[in-house]
């Protein structure tokens, strides 16, 4: 059985969790607190981080993006990237926006401040940094409101890796509720859509020790 090592809140994690689910590939999850620096996980990945993937051939992968572009390569039944070269460029530079862009102007300085640090016991809140995640994020949203008034999907007709990436970020934040869905109603449409795919009922049931998420969270229809 392949094996993932992940965190509950990492969006990296998430998103290789939504790649095995769409492509139908069963796997066994595995929590890692990478803060720990534990022996054994850092001679799979030295970077120390998550996600890791064991796949069944015993092969050992690291870094989000290079597992799923393994899996993409390697299990082709489920396509999550277009054929067409042109459209596969356009895929891959939204998986850069959301993985890099929306990760470092919302997602670390929310989800980091507010649930890393606690768990970490690494320090209080940065409270500017939280004031900028609320600021920067209603850009990304009128961006994905921008796509999608012109494609059925991120990128293209097809639900793929661009939506995941994009998905898997905002389902980090969206457990501590700090997604203003209300005032982008076209991404909450989007959203709902993406958090609707089977491929996401292990995301929505997560649920960390002493923070749960909101009501709002878990249900498909918000």
């Amino acid at each position: 059985m392949r094996t993932l090592y992940h965190f509950w809140i990492s969006p990296a994690s998430r998103k290789v969790r939504l790649t095995l689910a769409e492509k139908g590939l069963k796997f066994d999850l595995k929590i890692e607190k990478p803060w720990d620096r534990r022996p054994g996980f850092l001679a799979r990945n030295p970077a120390g981080e998550v996600p890791v993937l064991v796949d069944e051939s015993g092969a050992t992968l690291a870094d989000c993006q290079a597992i799923c572009e393994y899996l993409e390569e390697t299990y082709e039944e489920v396509p999550l990237l277009p054929k067409d070269a042109l459209d596969r460029a356009e895929a891959r530079r939204l998986i850069g926006w959301f993985d890099r862009k929306f990760y470092t102007e919302v997602t670390d300085n929310l989800v980091e401040e507010k649930i890393m640090k606690r768990l970490t016991k690494s320090g209080t809140p940065n409270t500017a940094a939280i004031r900028a995640g609320h600021h920067n994020i209603h850009y990304h949203l009128e961006y994905i409101t921008y796509l999608v008034e012109r494609r059925n999907w991120l990128s293209g007709d097809d639900y793929g890796l661009a939506d995941i990436s994009a998905a898997a970020q905002l389902s980090s934040v969206d457990y501590l509720g700090d997604v203003p869905w209300e005032q982008h109603p076209v991404a909450k449409i989007w959203y709902a859509r993406a958090k609707s795919r089977p491929s996401f009922r292990g995301i929505l049931g997560d649920s960390l020790p002493g923070m749960p998420a909101p009501k709002h969270y878990a249900d498909l229809d918000f």
